[in-house]
């Protein structure tokens, strides 16, 4: 179970083998801290794709250095192999006994469940009311490690109490556990919060504003290259692009449906004129504005939107990482308009287009999911059984013809339809989620779509929305991970790093790099007085894809020695042959 899919639900269920491990380790997590620090509350416990976390409140702050502590103190009790015992109480005995352990968080989970029998499971003393399943005894609870500290507000609502959640990471075997320790190293390693301040790409501070980015020169220079490439692919399979405002009026947000079915991710409104305007969760209703601008005709259609749209949302402070999760975001958006004949050839396109972007950027494994409606909860959603049922029938063909594996989810849809995810596959194996293609029969209702048919009459539009990318924020955290901030030539804010031996070489050195700018390259010169080896060193903390030394030899050849980041050293070559290398792999986008 994912962590976002963590609930207060003590039904039993079906667990693997993996997962109840993980689940019983939680369990004995608590155990432990109820002996480390008495008069812990313990909030929820649940298991998580990899590990397991759980949400408690102490006397006195855990820190990092709590964690081995607290690992030792498992690991005791797993050898003492305690019985996981199970007990059920009724309702009324488990408030007894939630309120003589003062267990007020219990309490409140108690408060909400509607049943009149409660399961709990007991170990080595500690009791913790739980569906289950759990490992016979807590000698099986042997691959594990405690990983980090975080803060997680009570029930995800700000206005609770914060709460320490303790993460942890459990196996069935050594060698699991073993490789994914090393994983999480190099997962550290890559983090785009500290590479993006090493190589000053972005910051986020309170003082400007959680969850919104101010883009550095260097960041913002890779994120125009971004955009570039975006604008260029899309102009190629005929999108026209638009630019649309940040704001709307309230009256928009409604006809849409965003306030019935988004209202929480919105920002309050603010007052214009006596009426009331509300900062854009999405540029869809924009895009619409644009096709009801005039009357159309089927001969146009298909009609393909594209925008660069910068979007605001309220995600709790709690939720906020680095660029991975802000508030203002720019949506790499795309809303189509065709008819019921040439909708499957849409879908394909966005499918290819994706596909090509996937490439560009170095992602040539990725996984795709059919999210649909929850059947036991349709009231949720927007439109009639039928357009549903259409919906998904059509993005399902469209994945069959073409090929393509896929995973059904049910319940993952949108309010407003059904949609195709793409999740890319980075250098260490971890999944993103970027593309989104959501069919949407329901918009065009909405705001009354028409198109004039063959038959002069009047027809109801199909809208597409689709994302390739996700956000412009999102992807660059993505690619810095993907790439260790090693950044392919064509991306570098500087591609080469010119270093001469001395003083002596400055002037040739300078020239060298006039040369380049000449060719729209980027290269920059160090010229300090330190050592060659230091100038390498620094040249490759910088991630720069290319160091050209000049020396006595190059200068008097009019050539340079070329060192290319991972690959080493290259030999001399005429600047001429160095700049037409670099240029090919720019002008390929050469990936790696």
């Amino acid at each position: 179970m994912a962590e976002e899919e963590a609930n207060y639900d003590f039904q039993p269920r079906e667990l693997s083998k993996v997962e109840t491990i993980r689940h019983s380790t939680a369990h004995l997590m608590a155990s432990a801290i109820d002996q480390l620090f008495p008069n812990t509350k313990f909030a929820i416990g649940p298991h998580i794709d990899h590990g397991f976390y759980y949400d408690i409140q102490t006397d006195t702050p855990l820190t990092p250095d709590d964690l081995p502590v607290i690992e030792a103190k498992m690991r005791e009790i797993a050898k003492g192999n305690h019985r996981f015992e199970h007990k059920l109480m009724s309702k009324e005995e488990a408030i007894t006994w939630a309120k003589s352990h003062d267990q007020d968080f219990k309490l409140e989970l108690l408060d909400s469940i509607n049943e009149p029998v409660i399961s709990f499971y007991t170990h080595n003393g500690f009791t913790d009311m739980c569906a289950g399943p759990h490992v016979n005894y807590t000698k099986k609870l042997k691959h594990f490690r405690l990983t980090h500290l975080a803060g997680a507000y009570w029930r995800g609502d700000e206005k609770r109490p914060m709460l320490t959640r303790v993460y942890g990471v459990a196996f069935a075997t050594k060698d699991e556990l073993e490789a994914h320790l090393t994983f999480l190293e190099e997962a550290k390693k890559r983090d785009h919060r500290r590479i993006g301040k090493d190589l000053e790409l972005f910051r986020i501070t309170q003082d400007y504003g959680g969850g919104l980015v101010l883009w550095l020169p260097n960041g913002a220079f890779i994120r125009k290259q971004i955009e570039d490439y975006w604008r260029e692919s899309h102009l190629a399979n005929g999108y026209e692009l638009l630019f649309s405002p940040h704001i709307a009026p309230r009256a928009l947000w409604e006809r849409s449906g965003h306030t019935d079915h988004y209202t929480d991710s919105m920002y309050a409104p603010m007052e214009i004129d006596d009426e009331a305007y509300l900062l854009k969760p999405m540029n869809c209703p924009f895009h619409i504005g644009v096709f009801r601008s005039r009357t159309r005709s089927y001969r146009e259609l298909p009609v393909r939107y594209a925008e660069l749209g910068t979007v605001y949302r309220y995600e709790r402070s709690g939720a906020l990482h680095g660029l991975m999760r802000v508030r203002g975001f720019t949506q790499d958006d795309a809303h189509l308009f065709c008819t019921e004949d040439t909708l499957e050839a849409e879908l394909a396109g966005c499918l290819d287009i994706a596909q090509d972007m996937y490439e560009t950027f170095g992602f040539p494994e990725y996984k795709v999911e059919l999210s649909v409606r929850d059947p036991g909860n349709v009231e949720k959603y927007q439109g009639d059984d039928a357009i549903w049922e259409l919906s998904e029938r059509t993005l399902a063909k469209v994945l069959d013809d073409r090929g393509i594996e896929y995973k059904r989810i049910e319940g993952e849809a949108a309010f407003y339809g059904p949609k195709i995810d793409v999740k890319v596959v980075d250098t260490i194996g971890r999944t993103w989620q970027l593309t989104t293609v959501q069919l949407d029969f329901n918009q065009p209702d909405r705001f009354d779509l028409t198109y004039v048919g063959a038959d002069n009459n009047g027809h109801r539009p199909i809208m597409i929305h689709r994302a390739l990318l996700g956000s412009i924020e999102r992807f660059f955290g993505i690619l810095i991970e993907h790439y260790a901030g090693n950044f392919p030539p064509w991306l570098a804010p500087v591609q080469a790093k010119i270093l001469p031996l001395s003083e002596k070489f400055n002037d040739y050195a300078h020239d060298v790099a006039r040369q380049l700018r000449e060719r729209g390259m980027r290269p920059s010169v160090d010229d300090s007085d330190e050592r060659l080896g230091y100038k390498i060193r620094r040249a490759e903390l910088e991630k720069v894809p290319y160091a050209l030394v000049i020396g006595k030899r190059e200068a008097e050849a009019g050539a340079v020695g070329v060192r290319k980041r991972i690959e080493g050293d290259l030999g001399a070559m005429p600047v001429a042959d160095f700049m037409a290398r670099l240029e090919k792999e720019v002008a390929d986008r050469v990936a790696g």
